[in-house]
């Protein structure tokens, strides 16, 4: 389609690209990977090269590559309405099917949807409706959003400052006033000598005593991923989510539950939530809604405070130019009916959630690994100098880098965060591609153990 080589395509990417968390200067040396195709599960390059993608492009692609039924439902929708806006009381067919959908997956008491184009833009929705909300009931002091340190909900400004991570509100003065953070609940790192269920319970404590600090009547929310994905897949011990749930309820906050990445059937149930039986005011998703096909996100709304919105709230001065874009629906349309036709979730749950998991966990015995952990189709392993004393390398993030690079040099896409290896493969994946997958990890963990070990 594009009658460029290797070698103008990256030349011309270094001259006129700027990509998203990158270092330019490294960029610049070392040249793009120029990918061209793709179909299933595997990726090609412009030179041909072949990759198993275990990250399903960034934890989106549900449903793999190369799905025509939502090729046609794109090309059919650009032909009768390629866009128009969701202002001045419009709305459109693909849109309002979409949102009933979504509603009809999400819990029983989530019955409306505000569209976005993106997380992070679902989760500057929240921080806007949460706010509002509360001056709608009467309360406008009640502004403060509570979330954990390293946790990532998105890279605009506000979305940005209710993520934890450091790096991030180093550049641009985040975060934004009235957001603050408590710790994630990452036990191999942070545990101690205390038992998974004893840290969980311990660290979701630290809610109540945030709350108390600042005033029950100045908190809004708060805020986490029910898995914490870009933080490193960081599962949290079973007395975690429970513990947040009640203290959310004895102090009147509300609880979002951001869905943006164990949404639509990461963790082989629909929604993150729908796993750890939490019930969640707002979840912010995106990614899995469309796999990635178009740009679209939303916020799935409780009924208390939609009708609090509905009721009381006059207009929300907010929203986007591409919020309900018919062709974004109409792509997620098919997603979800692809998802819901071939028991997709059910089949992670069932099939190759426990089969990935067994052959995921055995990767623990490996020298260079210190935990294995997964749900669903989302795991990590942690890369580490001492399994015994579970301590890192001095220099965190280094050899997660390599083994990453390492693992593209040998046609597999994982992701390094810090030292931490991650994956989420899309859900399509099959048990003799999750042992080739493995395989490779395997490869990959033997070469980088070669070098630091």
């Amino acid at each position: 389609m594009y009658n460029y080589t290797t070698e103008q395509l990256q030349d011309l990417d270094r001259k006129h690209y700027l990509h998203p968390f990158t270092d330019y200067k490294k960029l610049k040396e070392e040249g793009s990977r120029i990918i061209t195709r793709a179909d299933g599960v595997y990726l090609w390059d412009s030179e041909g090269k072949q990759y198993l993608d275990g990250m399903a492009g960034l934890w989106c692609v549900n449903v793999g590559y190369g799905r025509d039924e939502i090729v046609e439902a794109v090309t059919a929708q650009m032909r009768e309405l390629p866009y128009y806006n969701s202002f001045f009381k419009s709305a459109n067919p693909p849109a309002v099917e979409l949102a009933r959908m979504i509603t009809s997956l999400a819990p029983a008491h989530m019955n409306h949807v505000f569209f976005t184009g993106s997380g992070s833009e679902s989760n500057d929705t929240v921080v806007r409706m949460v706010r509002h909300y509360w001056a709608s009931e009467g309360q406008p002091n009640r502004k403060t959003i509570i979330s954990r340190h390293n946790a990532y909900h998105g890279s605009t400004v506000a979305a940005a400052s209710l993520g934890g991570m450091k790096p991030m509100h180093a550049q641009g003065g985040l975060p934004i006033p009235d957001i603050v953070h408590i710790n994630q609940p990452y036990w191999y790192q942070d545990g101690g000598d205390l038992s998974p269920e004893e840290f969980g319970t311990k660290v979701a404590d630290e809610l109540e005593e945030k709350i108390l600090q600042l005033g029950a009547e100045n908190v809004a929310a708060f805020i986490g991923e029910p898995i914490q994905g870009a933080g490193g897949v960081i599962i949290p011990p079973s007395t975690y989510w429970p513990r947040i749930q009640s203290i959310c309820e004895k102090y009147d906050i509300l609880l979002v539950a951001d869905e943006v990445i164990c949404g639509f059937g990461r963790t082989g149930k629909w929604f993150g939530s729908d796993y750890y039986e939490i019930t969640p005011d707002l979840m912010p998703i995106a990614k899995g809604l469309s796999s990635g096909y178009l740009p679209i996100g939303a916020v799935i709304i409780s009924d208390r405070v939609a009708d609090g919105l509905v009721d009381k709230g006059g207009e929300f001065n907010h929203g986007f130019t591409y919020s309900g874009h018919p062709v974004a629906a109409a792509a997620a349309v098919a997603n979800l009916s692809i998802l819901i036709d071939e028991g997709m979730v059910d089949n992670v749950a069932e099939n190759t959630g426990p089969y990935l998991q067994e052959k995921w966990h055995e990767l623990a015995s490996h020298p260079l690994v210190g935990e294995s952990r997964m749900v669903g189709l989302i795991g990590a392993i942690e890369l580490v100098k001492d399994k015994q004393t579970r301590s890192f390398f001095e220099d965190r993030g280094d050899v997660g880098t390599l083994c990453r690079d390492i693992c593209i040099e040998n046609g597999l896409v994982m992701r390094a965060c810090d030292d931490t290896m991650v994956i989420s493969p899309p859900l399509c994946i099959t048990q003799a591609e999750i042992d080739e997958l493995i395989s490779r990890a395997i490869k990959c963990l033997d070469l980088t153990a070669e070098k630091v070990l």
